[in-house]
């Protein structure tokens, strides 16, 4: 066995594997770490990674993985899913397309559903793919189209979830929803709790305000959650206020990465180094490697999710 938490957090991050049971470990793979728009985002003309695929950052979201089993899980179907789907099928291949046994919906904003359009009859046609949705979410695919079609066409099976409530996978991997606040216009939020059979991990691309959580939740809800996890992914939209001229960021309230840090600042360097900060904004500095905020996070204890990055579990 591995001597440590911190000590197999690093190899994992390094991908480096010890054991035959770490081989064959269930894992996930970042697919995308920015925004619902992705980097750079339409409209950006003249941007250097229009020129340059290799500065581009798709948008944010997680595949899950069980070697054992062969199968394979999103969370969240972003504008991104053909690309992100490639890149599960190089990481991972499958022999059926497109291989996947279901995915996680977080909420019903344009970059976490709207590659479902995908699994319709203009392209793939698939069948019978389960997509969990909290109730709200659910009724949102059922009566409005064109998601209604793909329902009625089969080509997804809306699956429920509750707040709070397991999904068993299989015998080693479950997908727990937590319901957190965060501008609910056409459904509920969630972040995700996957629990595998060594270790577990946090997925909560999108949130209002921690202290907003706090309310609802009770005071230091995040931190709770992080005492459960490896690793936590966070919403990590905007660095700062400003940072989008001529609009104010109290209609997208996010918190802020310079919040965030000062907030999770307090903690023990152990469990500052669970955090991996996602969906970062195309206004975001620290989403351009090497930049200063960029530095001023890895200086801090934290980190800002990679796509490709694997974490055991």
């Amino acid at each position: 066995m591995i001597a440590s938490r911190s000590t197999a957090l690093l190899f994992l991050l390094l991908g480096v594997y010890t054991t035959a049971d770490a081989q064959d470990a269930p894992y996930t793979l970042v697919l995308g770490i920015a925004q619902d728009g992705g980097y750079p985002q339409a409209g950006s003309a003249g941007h250097p990674a229009w020129g340059d695929p290799t500065l581009r950052r798709r948008v944010s979201s997680l595949a899950l993985v069980d070697p054992r089993s062969g199968e394979r899980w999103l969370f969240d179907a972003t504008p991104d899913f053909p690309e992100q789907l490639n890149l599960l099928d190089e990481a991972f291949p499958h022999p059926q397309t497109p291989g996947l046994a279901g995915i996680f919906l977080t909420h019903a904003h344009v970059g976490h559903y709207t590659g479902l359009l995908h699994l319709g009859r203009e392209v793939l046609g698939t069948h019978d793919v389960p997509v969990w949705a909290m109730p709200r979410m659910a009724e949102f695919l059922r009566t409005n189209g064109p998601w209604s079609q793909l329902v009625e066409l089969e080509n997804i099976r809306v699956e429920p979830l509750e707040d709070g409530q397991p999904i068993r996978l299989n015998d080693r991997l479950t997908v727990t929803p937590i319901a957190v606040p965060h501008r609910d216009e056409f459904s509920e939020t969630v972040g995700f709790l996957i629990t595998g059979p060594e270790r577990s991990l946090f997925f909560l691309p999108d949130i209002d305000k921690w202290e907003r959580w706090d309310q609802e939740a009770g005071s230091r809800a995040v931190e709770r959650i992080l005492t459960q996890v490896d690793v936590a992914y966070l919403d990590g939209s905007f660095f700062a206020d400003g940072e989008i001229p001529g609009r104010a960021m109290a209609e997208i309230p996010h918190p802020f990465m310079i919040e965030s840090m000062q907030r999770f600042g307090k903690l023990p360097a152990t469990e500052r180094a669970k955090i991996r900060f996602i969906h970062l904004n195309r206004s975001n500095p620290a989403i351009v490697d090497g930049s200063t905020a960029r530095k001023s996070i890895l200086e801090a204890g934290f980190a800002v999710a990679e796509e490709g990055e694997r974490q055991n579990l």
